[in-house]
C-alpha cells in the first residue's frame, strides 16, 4: 500500500508508537506496510484504548527486590510475584485426564503472566488426591525445593486451593512464598478492578480469603497489656488480653461487616437501574462466557462500546451496558459481565454477586465460547456451573444463544462438533466480523416478544399510542382513515390495558 502523504505521516508514526508501546511490541514498523483501512477499521470497532496504555504506563524492574529468600522470617507479606514455579497434583480418579491436567497447568501459567509474573518451569504429579500436609508429598516437594533453587524462582504457585498447613508445610521445604489459584486470582482482580463498586468486591473477597489465614510469629502471638499493667500496677487490672493475632482478626470482621453494607447499597443502585430498563420494556441480553474468549470484543463489534480488549485473562472485570436496537427499530441492551474460570473461588462468586446478577435478570443469555481453546466444552461447563450458584440457577432458564468466537483460529472439526452439541450456536469472529449478521439476528429471534393480538382504531391526536406501539410492540398492519389510525399489533399485558378503549 502506498505510504501516506507527508502531513500525516508524523501522527500516524505516533499513533504507532502509542500502540507498540501500550502493547509492548516493537514500534520500528515501516508505514508502508501498515494497512492503514484495517487499522481504521480495528479502531473504530476498539475504540481508542486508553485504559490499555494506562495498565502499561507503570512497568516492573525485575532483580530490585531486597526480600528476605527465607519466607519463614516474615511475619506479614504482601503478594510479589516475578519468578514463578508451577506446581499440579493430577487426581488419576479416573475423571480427569492427563490432557485435563496440562490444560489446567497452562491456564495457571496464563494467570501468572496476567499477574505480571515470569513463569520458568511446571511440574505435575499424578496422586490419587493432594498429599493433605504439603500438597505434593514429602519427597516431591523435596524434588520441588531442588527444581526452585536451580530456576532461581522466589515464588510457588499451586494449582489448587491450598490449606493454610498445607500451604505453611511447603514453605517451609521450598523455603519460598507459596500462594495458590485462588490468591493469584484474586491479585488479578485487585489490579484490573477500577470502578469503586469493583474494588469493595474485591477487597471482600480477599479479606474472605485471608481471615482463615492469618498467621502469627512472637510477639503476634503474645497478650496484650491493658489498665495500668504498663506502669507496673497489676491490680484490678489483669487478665488474658488479646493477642495482636485476634485483634487482626477482628478488624478484618469489622471491615468485612462494612464492605457488605457498602456493596449492599451499591446494589440498590444497580437495582434501580435495571428496574427503570424493566419499566421502559427495554429486553436485556447478558454476555456471559470464560474468561478471554473474546467478550468485550463481540461487544465492540456490535455497539462500538470501545472496552478495553486485552490478550489476558481477566483483562475487563467492570460491567459494561450498551444500547442498541433490532432490525426491527426495538430497543435492547447488552452488557458485558465478569469473566468465568473453572475453580473460579467462591469468595469471588459471592463478592459480586451483584454484578452477576445482571445475567440472571436477563432476557436472553449471549454465551461466548472461545472456539480454538483445547477443551471449549469445558469452558461451558464451568461457566454454567457458577450460573448454578446465582439465584438458584434462574440464569441456566433464560434462553441461551451460544456464539463460538475465534472461527478464523478454530479448527473447523470443533466447530461442527460445537454446532451439533448446543440447540442456537453461531460460529463468528469478532476479529473479522464473520457470523455477526448472523450471531445479532439469533439475538433477536430469541428476544421476548408481546403475545397479545390487537385491532385498535387510533384518533390522531393519540400519537403517544401509536409510538409506544412501534416501541413497545410488533406492528403488523397499520392503515390511514378518516377517523384515526387502524393498527394490528401484538402487545404486552400493561400495553392492552390502555388501548382497550380503542379496540375495533
Amino acid at each position: 500500500m502506498a505510504q501516506p502523504h507527508d502531513d500525516t505521516t508524523a501522527q500516524r508514526r505516533q499513533l504507532l508508537d502509542r500502540r507498540a508501546e501500550a502493547l509492548g511490541e516493537d514500534s520500528d514498523i515501516d508505514l508502508r506496510e501498515v494497512d492503514w483501512g484495517s487499522w481504521g477499521e480495528e479502531t473504530a470497532r476498539d475504540g481508542d484504548q486508553l485504559d490499555r496504555e494506562e495498565r502499561a504506563a507503570l512497568r516492573r524492574v525485575a532483580g530490585l527486590s531486597t526480600e528476605l529468600e527465607d519466607v519463614t522470617e516474615v511475619e506479614y507479606r504482601q503478594l510479589r510475584l516475578e519468578r514463578v514455579v508451577l506446581a499440579s497434583v493430577w487426581e488419576d480418579n479416573g475423571q480427569t485426564t492427563l490432557a485435563d491436567a496440562e490444560n489446567s497447568l497452562r491456564e495457571l501459567a496464563a494467570l501468572a503472566e496476567t499477574a505480571g509474573s515470569t513463569v520458568l518451569e511446571g511440574v505435575i504429579q499424578r496422586r490419587q488426591k493432594p498429599d493433605p500436609a504439603t500438597y505434593l508429598g514429602s519427597g516431591k516437594a523435596a524434588e520441588l525445593r531442588e527444581i526452585v533453587a536451580a530456576e532461581g524462582a522466589d515464588t510457588v504457585v499451586c494449582d489448587g486451593e491450598l490449606g493454610p498447613s498445607q500451604r505453611r508445610a511447603l514453605e517451609d521445604v521450598v523455603k519460598v512464598k507459596v500462594i495458590d489459584r485462588t490468591a493469584l486470582i484474586l491479585d488479578i482482580f485487585a489490579q484490573h478492578a477500577k470502578s469503586k463498586e469493583g474494588r469493595a468486591q474485591v477487597e471482600l473477597a480477599q479479606l474472605q480469603y485471608l481471615l482463615p489465614r492469618l498467621r502469627g510469629w512472637g510477639d503476634s502471638m503474645s497478650r496484650q497489656a491493658g489498665g495500668r499493667v504498663a506502669g507496673g500496677e497489676g491490680i484490678g487490672s489483669r487478665g488474658p488480653g488479646e493477642t495482636k493475632i485476634e485483634l487482626d482478626r477482628r478488624r478484618i470482621n469489622t471491615r468485612i461487616a462494612k464492605l457488605r453494607r457498602d456493596i449492599t447499597g451499591m446494589k440498590t443502585v444497580r437495582d434501580t437501574k435495571r428496574s427503570s430498563r424493566r419499566t421502559n420494556k427495554v429486553p436485556s441480553v447478558a454476555i456471559v462466557g470464560y474468561t478471554n474468549a473474546g467478550k468485550s470484543s463481540l461487544l465492540n463489534r456490535l455497539t462500538g462500546a470501545g472496552v478495553l480488549v486485552q490478550n489476558q485473562l481477566f483483562a475487563t472485570l467492570d460491567p459494561t451496558v450498551r444500547r442498541t436496537e433490532s432490525e426491527e427499530g426495538r430497543a435492547y441492551t447488552l452488557s458485558d459481565t465478569v469473566g468465568f474460570v473453572k475453580r473460579l473461588p467462591h469468595q469471588l462468586v459471592e463478592a459480586f454477586r451483584s454484578t452477576l446478577e445482571e445475567a440472571a435478570d436477563a432476557d436472553v443469555l449471549l454465551h461466548v465460547v472461545d472456539g480454538a481453546h483445547p477443551d471449549p466444552e469445558g469452558q461451558v461447563d464451568a461457566v454454567h456451573a457458577v450460573l448454578a450458584e446465582i439465584d438458584e440457577g434462574a440464569a441456566l432458564k433464560i434462553p441461551e444463544v451460544v456464539a463460538v468466537n475465534k472461527a478464523d483460529l478454530a479448527d473447523p472439526e470443533v466447530l461442527d462438533r460445537l454446532r451439533r452439541a448446543y440447540p442456537r450456536v453461531v460460529v463468528v469472529s469478532a476479529k473479522t466480523g464473520d457470523g455477526v449478521q448472523e450471531l445479532l439476528e439469533a439475538v433477536e429471534a430469541a428476544l421476548p416478544r408481546p403475545e397479545i393480538l390487537v385491532d385498535v382504531l387510533l384518533p390522531y391526536d393519540r400519537g403517544d399510542l401509536v409510538a409506544r406501539l412501534y416501541d413497545e410492540g410488533e406492528i403488523l398492519r397499520e392503515e390511514h382513515t378518516a377517523e384515526g389510525t387502524r393498527v394490528e399489533a401484538k402487545v404486552d399485558a400493561d400495553l392492552h390495558g390502555q388501548l382497550g378503549a380503542y379496540a375495533v
